[in-house]
């Protein structure tokens, strides 16, 4: 090999950086062998040990929801690259002494960026995979993620990283009159917001998880702390993250001024419905499950969310405001008890007993399956009609969730049929016209009322 084979070949591995400049040095000797055989060794070794652990794993969230086993995937494949780093590493410090390690520290490269993504995946699966409206979020940052990592592999391999961060140090933006940021500041910046906002998310999540199982606490309560609880960890998170980044907090007033001014001009409506939504959940007026009728909406409450409460019937979910819950008059069926009234009327005729027509009523209801026993169905007299005695039969139901309308038409068809067997009409409107012509001759009564005004007269 001559002199110029060798000044470019140093020259090319002051380009490369230290770790591939010792990868070139080894190769070719006896010592890379034996490291890359202790390299396999340590990657055979990590495969059963990571499927045994990715089996419990798979164990422990068999029964959990889609979102948790959608995490616990990326957890299972974090498994087998963590192994292999960890046996990697203690091959290269235990072997440090006896061989050049160059390979094995190279390989330590991958083998973390790919835990640290699967690890960050699963973080990121677990906070924003519960929310279907963030699956494209999710998406989009495990994109991002995924090139920062293996670019920043890249460069550190190459030797190239210091320099690329001394270079976005270099860089700086004014901000006001005396003070400036650097490019490397905004980065951090966005990293340390990234990390304590979704550390603040799933420690909400997990929260969240230990409420909802928790027996001794009301329902409207569990959301409302809930709630809460996310808010004011995301609240400190934020100012926790420009805290660390240098960033005067003081700078914040201006924005909380300009928060207020907006909220009392352009966002009453909407901190309305917000405040509305926690006062709805304090005062329980409202809960989940209750059947509602507000304005022309009639259901049963399956959401209450922070703008807006979900009503949902048979002809699909409607999305009420809180302010209308709050600002207008509410008809909570279910309000202090958990059997609604269901009632339809009839009408008979006045040849028909009403004590008759009662006994039918109640017979005839008291076979309809959603109907309880108790309280029993009952009959009433309502009132007296033009064209008949209008009753009313009623019965209570345990689950009105499901709607009234088919008990509703249950006992419509029960009373007919019934109303047909025993002989019972339901009378037709009946009206009486009388016709008097000009030139009949007039007799009765109606003639003497003539004579009387003709003398009147």
């Amino acid at each position: 090999m001559n002199a110029n084979t060798l000044t470019d070949l140093a020259g090319t591995n002051a380009m490369l950086g230290k770790m591939l400049n010792d990868l070139l040095r080894d190769a070719g000797g006896p010592g890379f062998i034996w490291q890359l055989v202790v390299l396999a060794g340590c990657v055979l070794l990590a495969w059963p040990l990571a499927r045994h652990v990715a089996r419990r794993v798979d164990a422990r969230y068999a029964g959990s929801s889609f979102a948790l086993r959608f995490a616990a995937a990326s957890l299972e494949r974090a498994m087998f690259p963590l192994f292999a780093w960890v046996l990697v590493l203690i091959a290269r410090f235990g072997l440090a002494s006896l061989m050049q390690v160059s390979v094995l520290r190279l390989a330590l490269v991958p083998l973390f960026g790919i835990t640290s993504l699967y690890l960050a995946f699963y973080v990121l699966r677990r906070v924003l995979s519960g929310n279907g409206g963030l699956q494209g979020m999710l998406l989009l940052a495990e994109k991002v993620l995924t090139t920062v990592v293996w670019v920043g592999m890249l460069l550190y391999v190459l030797g190239v990283l210091s320099d690329v961060v001394l270079w976005l140090q270099s860089v700086r933006f004014a901000v006001g009159a005396k003070q400036s940021i650097s490019v490397a500041s905004l980065l951090m910046a966005g990293v340390w917001i990234l990390v304590t906002v979704l550390v603040a998310l799933w420690f909400g999540s997990w929260l969240e998880e230990r409420l909802m199982r928790s027996d001794g606490i009301d329902a409207n309560v569990k959301v409302v702390l809930t709630r809460i609880s996310k808010a004011l960890l995301l609240l400190v998170s934020l100012l926790l993250s420009l805290s660390l980044v240098g960033i005067d907090l003081t700078v914040l007033s201006v924005f909380g001024g300009a928060l207020g001014v907006g909220l009392g001009l352009g966002l009453q409506k909407i901190a309305s419905n917000y405040i509305s939504g926690f006062i709805i959940l304090l005062d329980r007026s409202v809960k989940l499950g209750d059947q509602i009728t507000v304005d022309k909406y009639t259901g049963i409450v399956s959401q209450i969310r922070t703008r807006y409460t979900v009503v949902r019937n048979g002809d699909g979910e409607t999305l009420v405001p809180n302010e209308q819950l709050v600002a207008q008059a509410v008809q909570n069926h279910s309000f202090g008890q958990t059997k609604v009234r269901v009632a339809t009327r009839v009408q008979a005729d006045y040849d028909a007993d009403p004590e008759t027509v009662l006994a039918v009523l109640v017979e005839a209801v008291r076979g309809i399956p959603r109907l309880v026993a108790e309280p029993a169905p009952a009959a009433f007299l309502v009132q007296f009609g033009d064209n008949g005695i209008e009753y009313e039969v009623a019965g209570f139901i345990a689950d009105p969730q499901n709607g009234k309308l088919g008990v509703q038409s249950d006992m419509n068809r029960a009373v007919w049929l019934a109303f047909r067997s025993r002989g019972i009409s339901i009378p037709y409107p009946q009206r009486e016209l009388r016709v008097i012509q000009g030139d009949s001759p007039v007799t009765g009564p109606e003639r003497d009322a003539r004579e009387r005004i003709a003398v009147a007269g």
